[in-house]
């Protein structure tokens, strides 16, 4: 059965974010190579704006000569988070807002573009996020939402909202999942050579990026050792002889930079690994666990049990 068109309608906001825009864009752009049948349409409020970095778009229709419907869906890219201010979309356009989402047209933000989405109203008392840098402003200025802390995506009906910038991506393929099967996500997430599909619960900050600021260079040394060789077992001694320093000193240096053991450090990228494996390889539960250090399924499930509070569905029914 052939796929309705659906419209895909990106507004740009003064100062848009070039990879705001792009990112998502590309995504569906592949969607489209693979025979998907979608229309990319770029509206605003005047036709060219200038970009946050400075590039120009132009030849932009005018949103209020579109009409979003249930097919239909709205990206509502960002500004850069120094430039909320410029937010002065007159009130035609939270009209249109409206109209679509009561046409039933599925409405995402990106980034700061969830600011513009609170002021339309339509994500009170919803579920919502947006740049971590921005969560207390946002929760301070609209009360009323249910803005959640460290999450790279939210859906609440046909509402969605991202943190923004690459988050954007994770959105956009997650609604292609929800469109056409995993499938179909994944071939578009390996054609844009994108390293892990992340979930909406994933943090935002990468858990690779976490414990890593400091500025010695042995400890960095050290992790990045790790984060390459989780599947090896590894002593103490041994990481103490890549970095030519005693046991005991490695043991000290590493939690004082960090601020956790080098044994809760693997464990953090161990779990992400695995949960990464679990939720977008075909890995049987006993490969997955020899791939993350672990000798058996029973280690591994064990380690998830007690470190990970709520598990998504897909990886119970792996554990199971």
């Amino acid at each position: 059965m052939e796929q309705a068109l659906s419209t895909v309608y990106f507004y740009i906001p003064k100062q848009v974010t070039i990879l705001d825009l792009s990112g998502v864009l590309q995504v569906f752009q592949e969607a489209r190579n693979l025979g998907f049948n979608y229309h990319l349409k770029f509206i605003s409020h005047q036709s060219s704006i200038c970009s946050s970095s400075g590039l120009d778009l132009s030849s932009l229709t005018d949103f209020r000569k579109t009409n979003p419907g249930k097919n239909d869906i709205v990206f509502i890219s960002g500004s850069s988070t120094h430039q909320i201010g410029l937010f002065n979309e007159e009130p035609s356009f939270f009209d249109w807002l409206k109209r679509a989402n009561s046409n039933q047209a599925t409405i995402c933000s990106i980034c700061t573009g969830a600011f513009l989405l609170a002021k339309s109203g339509l994500l009170n008392n919803k579920e919502c996020t947006t740049h971590w840098s921005l969560i207390k402003k946002l929760k301070k200025d609209f009360p009323l939402l249910k803005t959640q802390d460290n999450t790279l995506f939210t859906k609440s009906k046909n509402i969605y909202t991202s943190a923004g910038v690459v988050t954007g991506m994770d959105l956009a393929m997650f609604l292609i999942e929800e469109r056409h099967g995993k499938r179909t996500a994944t071939e578009i997430a390996k054609g844009l050579v994108v390293y892990k599909r992340r979930q909406a619960t994933d943090e935002q900050e990468s858990v690779y990026l976490q414990n890593r600021s400091h500025q010695d260079e042995k400890i960095h040394s050290i992790q990045d050792w790790i984060i390459h060789n989780l599947d090896k077992a590894s002593t103490i001694d041994h990481l103490a002889d890549l970095v030519h320093v005693s046991p005991r000193n490695l043991t000290r240096i590493f939690k004082k930079q960090t601020g956790v053991t080098i044994a809760e450090y693997r464990t953090k990228l161990r779990i992400e690994k695995a949960k990464s494996l679990l939720s977008h390889s075909e890995y049987k539960i006993e490969h997955i666990a020899n791939l993350c250090g672990y000798k058996t399924s029973k280690q591994l499930r064990m380690v998830l049990e007690k470190h990970v509070e709520a598990l998504p569905t897909e990886i119970k029914m792996k554990l199971s």
